[in-house]
């Protein structure tokens, strides 16, 4: 699951609006969410889905990076019940999830630069191409 523009979904406090407000010859702005770019957006994310999934991220079930919420399970069953946990929380929170970006039941996947599946965490190959691919230095700078 992708959270859609998962940033702008966290809802400023009337001072940070204040504080993030942009002044133009056209008047003032203020962001109503918060804005890609700020120095703690990403922490006050995570904070924030930290808040809405505690007990999911306790239990070891639920991977939360930036934008992507991972559910792992074991099995079909499992992975319905806990997809419908998280639909109902995330629907409780008023949050918006890309559909574009949604991908069900993969038994792997790309992730966090890795190719994660039941079985294993390794490398994406795709993501060390380059730098395997660049040639080896021949002088000592």
């Amino acid at each position: 699951m992708d959270a859609l523009k998962g940033f702008h979904q966290n809802i400023l406090t009337p001072r940070a609006k204040k504080l993030l407000r942009i002044i133009t010859h056209c008047g003032i702005y203020e962001y109503l969410g918060m804005p890609f770019g700020i120095k703690n957006a990403p922490s006050h994310y995570e904070r924030m889905m930290n808040k809405i999934f505690p007990t999911e991220l306790s239990e070891g079930w639920l991977i939360i990076d930036i934008y992507d919420i991972i559910i792992c399970s074991d099995s079909c069953s499992l992975h319905l019940e806990r997809l419908a946990r998280v639909i109902h929380k995330v629907a409780e929170v008023n949050m918006k999830i890309s559909l574009k970006k949604f991908n069900f039941a993969f038994e792997e996947l790309k992730a966090l630069g890795h190719i994660v599946s039941g079985l294993s965490l390794v490398t994406d190959k795709d993501k060390v191409a380059s730098v395997l691919l660049k040639p080896i230095p021949h002088n000592k700078k």
